[in-house]
C-alpha cells in the first residue's frame, strides 16, 4: 500500500492561537496534495521556550487529550487524515511531559507518546520542565498504515528506533526542534545537521522502514532552527526534504507495501542476537 505523508514545517510566533492556525492550514494544505498522515513539529503552539528556566512556563501547559487535541480531532475528521501532534502535557501539579498525540482519520484519540530521552544543554534546558516518559515505545494502527513516534532527542537513541520498529511500526515520525547556536554555526553547523540526519537514515536502514523528521525553521532567541525536514525509506535514501529557512509543507509517498519484501530480504531483526545485548542495560562498561 502506497501512503502519502505530510510534514508541516513552520515557524512560532508569539501568539498561541495564530501557530495553531498556521499548522492548521498545513495540514489542509497537506491533505489537499493527497498526505493521509500529517506530522507537526515539536511543541508547535509556542515559541520554543526551554532556552531558559522560567517556572512560568509552566502555564503553557494542558491537558492531553484536552482543548487542543479537540481541535485536532476535527481538522482529522475534515480533511480524512491521521494527524501526529506535539504538546506540552500538564499530567499534574509539578509533572509536566513532552507529549506527542496520534489521532485517526476519523478524529478518534488513539493515544500518546511521552518523550522519553530529555536534554540539558545550553538553550535546551528540557529537564527542568519535562519528565521522562513512562509509557514506553509503542506503535498505532492507523486507518493509512501503522505508526511510531519518538520526540526531538530521542532521535539520536537505536534503541528507541528499534524498539518501536518491534512494535509494528512502518513509519517512524520525529517531531523536532533543533537549531544552531549563532557562536557554532560557522565552526559546526555543517557537521552538526550531517550527524542529526545520518543517525536518522541509519535508523530506517536498520530496522527497515521509513523514518519522517519534522524541524521548525526561523530564529526564536539563541537559536537558530535549521528547518530540512525530510523523509527516508528503508534504504537511508532521503526521498523529500525542506529548505532550511522557510516555512514548507513537505508531501511524500511511502511504500508501506514494500516493508515486508525489504524485512525478508535484509533480516536484521531475525538476524539479532538478542541473548548477548544484556549489558545494555547497564550505564557503562567498565
Amino acid at each position: 500500500m502506497n501512503v502519502k505523508i505530510g510534514l508541516v514545517q513552520s515557524r512560532c510566533g508569539s501568539v498561541r492561537e495564530e501557530n495553531l492556525e498556521r499548522s492548521l492550514k498545513g495540514i489542509a494544505e497537506a491533505a489537499g496534495r493527497g498526505a493521509k498522515i500529517v506530522c507537526l513539529q515539536e511543541l508547535f503552539l509556542t515559541p520554543y521556550f526551554c532556552q531558559d528556566e522560567d517556572a512560568g512556563r509552566f502555564a503553557l501547559a494542558e491537558a492531553v487529550p484536552g482543548p487542543t487535541t479537540e481541535r485536532l480531532a476535527a481538522a482529522a475528521r475534515e480533511h480524512d487524515c491521521v494527524i501526529i501532534a506535539s504538546l506540552f502535557e500538564k499530567r499534574a501539579p509539578g509533572i509536566y511531559h513532552n507529549t506527542a498525540v496520534v489521532i485517526d482519520a476519523d478524529g478518534t484519540y488513539l493515544g500518546k507518546y511521552r518523550k522519553m530521552h530529555i536534554p540539558d544543554d545550553p538553550n535546551y534546558h528540557e529537564k527542568f520542565y519535562f519528565t521522562p516518559g513512562d509509557l514506553g515505545y509503542r506503535s498505532w494502527n492507523t486507518r493509512y498504515g501503522k505508526i511510531g513516534v519518538l520526540v526531538c532527542w530521542d532521535q539520536w537513541y537505536p534503541e528507541a528506533a528499534r524498539l518501536t520498529a518491534l512494535s509494528g511500526a512502518q513509519i517512524l515520525f520525529y517531531p523536532t526542534a533543533i537549531g544552531w547556536m549563532e557562536e557554532e554555526k560557522d565552526s559546526q553547523g555543517a557537521s552538526q545537521h550531517c550527524a542529526w540526519e545520518t543517525v536518522q537514515r541509519g535508523h530506517a536502514v536498520a530496522n527497515g522502514c521509513y523514518v519522517a523528521a519534522v524541524n521548525r525553521t526561523g530564529r526564536e532567541d539563541a537559536l537558530e532552527f535549521w528547518g530540512s525536514s525530510f523523509v527516508s525509506n528503508p534504504f537511508g535514501e532521503v526521498t523529500a526534504k525542506a529548505s532550511a529557512d522557510r516555512e514548507e509543507v513537505l508531501v511524500a509517498d511511502c511504500d508501506l507495501g514494500g516493508i515486508e519484501e525489504i524485512r525478508c530480504n535484509w533480516p536484521f531483526f531475525r538476524d539479532r542476537r538478542i541473548e548477548t545485548y544484556g549489558d545494555l542495560q547497564k550505564r557503562f562498561l567498565d
